[in-house]
């Protein structure tokens, strides 16, 4: 049975290096020595603009809003245990894979990639990771 002490305790990690939630949710949340970051789209944190010219743009920009939040909370790609990819199309999954990869060189984390019918303000993919430092 758990109890109170059993609890460590949640902190929302936040920057503005990052976009800003587009609904009720963090950016993160660091439980223990565990990050959770939320899931991540191309939206620029500077100009709150959708950078979704093609596919790598869109996976660059991604990637980059997920190493600011990362930052945040005093970790990098090394400390990514797990992440999830969603895509809008599985055809994009070599060039995703491509600019994903260019984060973690050979230290890349588990994960799964899946094709969806719908993400958020119709873009064309979403990471999430979970981070352990």
């Amino acid at each position: 049975m758990k109890t109170n002490q059993d609890f460590t305790e949640k902190i929302v990690i936040k920057t503005d290096n990052a976009p800003a939630p587009i609904g009720p949710y963090n950016q993160a949340i660091l439980v223990g020595n565990t990050l959770y970051v939320s899931g991540q789209i191309a939206i620029n944190p500077k100009t709150n603009e959708l950078m979704i010219t093609d596919i790598a743009t869109e996976t660059r920009q991604v990637m980059e809003n997920i190493s600011a939040i990362l930052k945040a909370a005093e970790m990098d790609f090394q400390h990514i245990v797990k992440s999830s990819i969603f895509l809008l199309d599985m055809n994009n999954f070599q060039n995703v894979n491509a600019i994903y990869g260019e984060f973690f060189g050979d230290d890349a984390p588990a994960r799964e990639t899946v094709q969806v019918g719908r993400l958020p303000k119709d873009v064309n993919v979403e990471i999430s990771v979970i981070a352990v430092k």
